[in-house]
């Protein structure tokens, strides 16, 4: 990681995705979201309980960047996506070449690392 600030909702569930123990918070009403959370998005329910992350996702949106922020302008050209795993939808790098990203493709979940920053991301890898 570039420095020693953690951000421990996220960290936590990057630390869980490397060793294979993604998980994700589902209510007493069947909603998920992803951590860090104390209440349900959806119904304001304070009852949550960590679920095992599904091990396969596939991908509803994704878009090239070719332009990028500071934060990862040495990371372009990379693709951004949006995949959903049951419940919950995460958002990560796709580790792939942007021509070979299409709507539907299976990913799982990892975590990579910012050419630019050095700082860990949510990866969405090819299956």
């Amino acid at each position: 990681m570039s420095d020693d600030v953690r951000d421990d909702g996220y960290d936590d569930l990057l630390d869980a995705i490397e060793d294979g123990e993604g998980y994700y918070l589902e209510c007493e009403n069947g909603h998920g979201s992803l951590p860090p959370r104390r209440v349900c998005p959806h119904c304001d329910s304070r009852d949550l309980t960590e679920e095992p992350l599904p091990d396969a996702g596939r991908i509803e949106t994704h878009t090239v960047i070719r332009v990028a922020t500071p934060q990862f302008e040495d990371d372009a050209p990379y693709v951004t996506a949006v995949a959903e795993f049951g419940p919950v939808r995460l958002t990560g790098i796709v580790d792939a070449d942007p021509e070979d990203v299409e709507t539907g493709l299976p990913v799982g979940a990892g975590v990579g690392e910012s050419v630019t920053r050095g700082e860990r991301v949510i990866e969405l890898q090819p299956r």
